[in-house]
């Protein structure tokens, strides 16, 4: 079992950069692909980045690609998202996902283990 705790979240304004955090536990956390959704009330879940052990396999969203980046350290079973230039339409409730995959999903469901998510609100 893996459980993933998100960090980091909270206000800023327009422009910005916040830096969120996924601590897991377990101790097969490193070979785990993860990911990060986000997801605004009255919206789908979207996907928003992803990535399997080491940072030569990412994946990113359309409108994610260039601003956020994803990174883990496998020492510490956390996992990262540096999310540069904010905008207001990146308000949303950001959740970390595991699954145990050999290939970065981008749907919810293909992860094994999901966090509680942590809000992010970016002001205009």
């Amino acid at each position: 079992q893996v459980q993933l705790v998100e960090s980091g979240g909270g206000l800023v304004q327009a422009g910005g950069s916040l830096l969120l955090s996924c601590a897991a536990s377990g101790r097969t956390f490193s070979s785990f692909a993860v990911g990060w959704f986000r997801q605004t009330p009255g919206k789908e879940r979207e996907f928003v980045a992803g990535m399997l052990r080491t940072s030569v396999n990412t994946a990113y969203a359309d409108s994610m690609k260039g601003r956020f980046t994803i990174s883990r350290d496998n020492a510490k079973n956390t996992v990262y998202l540096l999310m540069n230039s904010l905008k207001p339409e990146d308000t949303a409730v950001y959740y970390c996902t595991a699954g145990r995959r050999f290939f970065i999903a981008s749907v919810w469901g293909d992860y094994d283990f999901w966090g509680q998510g942590t809000q992010v609100t970016v002001s205009s």
